[in-house]
């Protein structure tokens, strides 16, 4: 099947796709080949349960150089180190983090502009993401899928996104606009140092303790600043303001 094959800055999208424990090799090879389609080719396996390349080039078509040269990880830390805007696909509700459909995803990604790195994180194909995972994610994005039949294959989960941020794209292209450059945001490396002085902050102050649930205390003072993305500048300010705090107190 063809397509119009419009030229549009999507591959100047800083996007990376991030696939956790991906376990059948035909999903990987379908994934590279829906990457290549609307120009993109950041994306990292982390924990990969197959090494079964040679099956994945069968499905990737001319894409196969993308199997060549996977970034393989060990943790998802590893992977969305140096990305700012961290998005986890999952159909789960959880208190403080933000939902997003596909087309607000990529929307928001083209706003961000290509000054900053962006990852989208796909569960395993049989579980999705854990808990913790989940935790780690700035946003959380699904599909609106029929209750009847919720899951989509890995692959195509990821085409559609993929998709939504090409069309996104060209649609800024086709407006012709010219925004203000976007700041550059504070990386999710900041983001936990952040998280890590708030966390001893509270304790060392005394409104926290060690046993008072101090996990789920710091998750919601750190929600606001997740939803607002704070810029590089602002995280810089937060971190050196705790540690001024946390030195003044001890």
């Amino acid at each position: 099947m063809t397509s119009d094959a419009t030229t549009a800055p999507s591959s100047a999208l800083p996007i990376r796709f991030v696939l956790m424990r991906p376990r059948n090799p035909e999903n990987l090879g379908a994934a590279a080949r829906a990457m290549r389609n609307f120009g993109f080719s950041d994306w990292a396996i982390v924990d990969p349960r197959t090494l079964d390349f040679s099956t994945a080039r069968r499905v990737a078509v001319h894409a196969e150089d993308l199997l060549d040269r996977p970034r393989l990880t060990s943790s998802l830390d590893e992977a969305i180190e140096d990305c700012a805007f961290v998005v986890g696909t999952s159909s789960r509700q959880v208190r403080g983090k933000r939902r997003l459909t596909p087309e607000e995803w990529a929307s928001q990604v083209v706003r961000l502009g290509n000054s900053t790195r962006v990852a989208l994180v796909f569960g395993d194909e049989k579980s999705g993401l854990s808990n913790t995972e989940i935790d780690r994610c700035h946003a959380l994005s699904c599909i609106p899928t029929l209750p009847e039949q919720p899951s989509v294959n890995l692959a195509q989960a990821l085409l559609l996104y993929a998709y939504e941020a090409r069309r996104a794209a060209l649609a800024q292209e086709k407006a012709r606009q010219a925004p203000v450059p976007p700041p550059m945001l504070a990386t999710d490396d900041t983001l936990q140092r952040i998280a890590g002085l708030w966390r001893q902050a509270m304790l060392e102050s005394g409104f926290l303790t060690p046993s008072s649930g101090e996990r789920t205390a710091v998750r919601d003072v750190m929600s606001p600043l997740l939803r607002a993305r704070l810029s590089k500048r602002e995280g810089r300010l937060f971190e050196a303001v705790l540690r001024v705090l946390i030195k003044a107190m001890g």
